[in-house]
């Protein structure tokens, strides 16, 4: 080597890997490696080419070589005669055209290369450590000629250069990826999501958030198998993202995506862009031999209107998005004030709740029920109490809101199930002959799919028959889930030898259609139908249709909310025999229902049993 060159080498090479340790990037590497060569060697003009995944050429870097040109080999792909690069990646080995009029791998390619007055060309290609061709490194000639000596070192050392600065790129490239990218979808991730509101925020550009969440992705996964609901996530992901192009994706984990809207400056046009996404996922997504049909539930909010700051505009969103899986699901709903107020609330009462459940304030209280002709007690409703801090106690109605909570209802469940075991134990062990208890279920025990389970352990462990339960479920669970769900599930307690008990009747939706679909043994009229009574009214007409239906259907009744002797005496007339309410006496604890039930026992009046279902 020519005295100096081994220097000059020396310092292009520092240069070139100092800029690839400060993460310079590729085409700016490049294009300097290029212009310190053909300085070192005067005559020749250098190339740097990529080779993408499709096996296809892309420029990256020619300062000497026509625009032209470089445009003519962009997306040109490699084979076994396609000029000197082509072949050479091709082929992965170098490959020297020494005269490019001649050489029958330019044959489709000289007419690019004589007339800028290129005559020859020597290519070699660039491989990753994994030996993958990930592009070329050429020298053009302006004479018919082959490389020298020096020109192999130099291409040498070059080559190995462009190969570090190539694996770096595409190294930064996947952690780039990692970092911000989902790995399911491919959209970006939560990450990016923050990076990008924070973006939008400061430079206070109009724009919409939308919180889109997949419906039902659970029971997707509990039926047919986690590789159906990731399916099912990609394929919403791919609807999601087949939008406007100013409507910009973001999966933020498990079945929750969020949509950044820009040029977003009304409810209107967030709304556009919501019912934009409902109609693109309302379609078939294939699943193996099946098919899924999608449905998700969308919350917005406007930047600005909803939210000048990150974490405001995301909760109120968030808000919004819950309040349309509670009310609308399959809809969307636009964030409004209100909604922060009942949602602040009902997650103080999950803290309350979750808080008394831990510190074991939540108990059973017992309501007698009753025969309306001799007011002996035939059976009992457990109804949750919370006890505060300040000892005060309180109903279920004014904690209702926490049992929205899938894990606080079914944890209260379970708690009513051992101390309501344990009581009846203690009754049994008493000689007291306590008939049954009722207990109520939500759609949570239900959704946690062991509520049998929680049952039998409850009850075996206090050594209590099951038949002493009567399951008391309301219209509401039906619709929370599946019909056939909730149904499969209560057949399968009624064969345990549970009784079942369709709480709250006529306050729900399609009561009729749930009798011949549900397993029910008693039938229990709101108070509200029973608080409404009066001779020829519309209340005393649909309680007598009520028992006519039952009677047919071999149920028993029994009325809620009974507080004055008239109101027995006229269900006495309608043929209602069972009922329950503060005149019978109104909810106690365990102990005042231990003495209330011993001295009912004492009464000569009652007998010592009288059948629940008479």
């Amino acid at each position: 080597m020519k005295p100096g060159v081994s220097d000059l080498l020396l310092h292009i090479q520092n240069e070139i890997l100092e800029a690839v340790a400060y993460s310079d990037k590729l085409d700016e590497i490049a294009n300097v490696l290029c212009r310190r060569v053909e300085n070192l060697v005067p005559g020749i003009i250098c190339s740097i080419l990529t080779v993408d995944a499709d096996g296809r050429l892309r420029p990256l870097a020619s300062p000497s070589l026509p625009e032209s040109y470089s445009t003519a080999l962009n997306g040109l792909e490699i084979g076994p005669s396609t000029g000197s690069c082509g072949t050479a990646a091709y082929r992965g080995e170098a490959v020297i055209v020494r005269d490019i009029e001649s050489d029958p791998l330019w044959v489709d390619f000289k007419a690019l290369a004589l007339p800028i007055g290129l005559r020859a060309c020597w290519s070699t290609p660039i491989k990753s450590r994994d030996d993958r061709v990930v592009g070329t490194f050429a020298f053009y000639y302006k004479s018919i000629r082959g490389p020298d000596e020096l020109e192999k070192r130099i291409v040498q050392t070059c080559v190995h250069l462009c190969a570090i600065a190539m694996e770096h790129e595409e190294v930064q490239a996947r952690d780039y990826r990692l970092a911000y990218f989902d790995a399911l979808t491919g959209i970006s991730n939560r990450s990016r999501f923050d990076e990008m509101l924070r973006e939008r925020i400061t430079s206070k550009v109009p724009f919409g958030l939308l919180l889109v969440d997949i419906d039902h992705l659970k029971a997707v996964n509990d039926t047919m198998g986690h590789l159906a609901g990731d399916r099912l996530i990609k394929g919403v992901a791919n609807l999601i993202t087949s939008g406007e192009p100013h409507e910009i994706a973001y999966r933020l984990g498990g079945d929750e995506f969020a949509v950044i809207v820009d040029a977003c400056g009304t409810t209107d046009d967030l709304a556009a862009a919501a019912f934009g996404i409902l109609g693109r996922t309302d379609m078939l997504i294939a699943s193996g031999i099946e098919s899924l049909v999608p449905s998700v539930t969308i919350g917005g909010a406007l930047f600005g209107a909803d939210g000048m700051e990150a974490d405001t505009l995301r909760q109120n969103a968030d808000f919004a998005l819950y309040h349309a899986k509670e009310n609308d699901r399959g809809g969307y709903v636009h964030f409004r004030p209100e909604l922060r107020t009942s949602i602040i609330e009902r997650i103080n009462a999950v803290r309350n709740v979750d808080s008394a459940l831990t510190d074991g304030r939540i108990a059973a209280y017992y309501q007698p029920i009753a025969r309306l002709d001799s007011a002996e007690i035939v059976g009992l409703e457990a109804l949750v109490r919370m006890t505060d801090a300040e000892g005060s106690v309180t109903t279920a109605g004014e904690f209702a809101t926490a049992f929205t909570d899938a894990k606080i209802a079914s944890r209260v469940t379970e708690t009513m199930l051992k101390q309501v075991a344990e009581d009846i134990r203690r009754w049994l062990d008493l000689g007291i002959p306590v008939q049954h208890v009722g207990i109520n279920v939500t759609t949570g025990d239900f959704r946690h799919g062991n509520l049998q389970d929680k049952i039998e352990e409850c009850f075996a462990k206090a050594n209590v028959p099951l038949k002493h339960i009567l399951l008391e479920v309301s219209e509401s669970v039906f619709m929370g889930g599946s019909d056939q769900f909730v149904a499969k599930a209560v057949r399968v307690l009624r064969d345990k030898g549970l009784l079942v008990a369709l709480d709250d009747f006529g306050t729900g939706f399609a009561s009729l259609t749930h009798l011949m679909s549900f397993p029910v043994d008693i039938i229990k009229i709101d108070q509200s139908f029973v608080a409404s009574l009066a001779p020829a009214s519309a209340s005393s007409i649909i309680v007598a249709a009520i028992m006519d239906i039952a009677t047919r259907l071999d149920m028993r009744v029994v009325a809620e909310g009974i507080e004055t002797a008239e109101q027995v005496r006229q269900l006495c007339e309608l043929g209602c025999h069972l009922g329950q309410g503060y005149h019978f006496g109104k909810p106690a604890s365990a102990l005042e229902t231990t003495l209330l039930l011993q001295e009912h026992a004492r009464d000569p009046n009652t007998s010592p049993y009288h059948p629940f279902l008479m």
